[in-house]
């Protein structure tokens, strides 16, 4: 049997239902024979879970783990049968569903307003900085007209 010693993704993304985790090296070793193999990203790095399922998607995908000149080369669905790779993967999984869902939890609406507000917050500097530019170039004409118009956004 083969025993995951230690799985962490270098890159995580969720995409629609999917969750897209992908390694590199010294981010996923594996332990067979008492002796440690490390994740070489030679052939297939990357397991793509639905999240609704908790399936993986990709169980052709070959993982490959070296130790000095010695390689094992596994299809991804070997590694599930024949490892405790589901112990590892269980809690990325719970932490990506868990992220998902506070996103989620957001209302539309909410999220409007933030998006908003932070318009709101780019149009008040970009009209402080053309103030500050009416004022370099000595413009009173400009510079009340912006005055003006920022009283009237209810900025002052």
């Amino acid at each position: 049997m083969i025993q995951v010693q230690f799985m962490k993704p270098f890159y995580t993304k969720v995409t629609g239902k999917n969750l897209r985790l992908v390694f590199a090296y010294q981010y996923f070793s594996i332990v067979k024979d008492d002796e440690l193999y490390h994740f070489v990203p030679v052939e297939g790095k990357e397991m793509i879970v639905n999240l609704e399922t908790k399936q993986i998607e990709n169980l052709s995908e070959i993982f490959v783990f070296q130790r000095g000149n010695r390689f094992i080369r596994m299809p991804l669905y070997q590694l599930l049968l024949i490892s405790n790779v589901h112990e590892h993967l269980s809690p990325i999984l719970d932490k990506a569903s868990t992220h998902e869902e506070t996103v989620n939890l957001l209302p539309k609406d909410e999220e409007v307003s933030e998006v908003q507000k932070l318009i709101r917050r780019f149009e008040e500097d970009n009209i402080n900085r053309l103030i500050d530019e009416a004022l370099e170039q000595r413009d009173e004409k400009r510079f009340y007209q912006l005055l003006d118009e920022k009283a009237k956004m209810n900025w002052a």
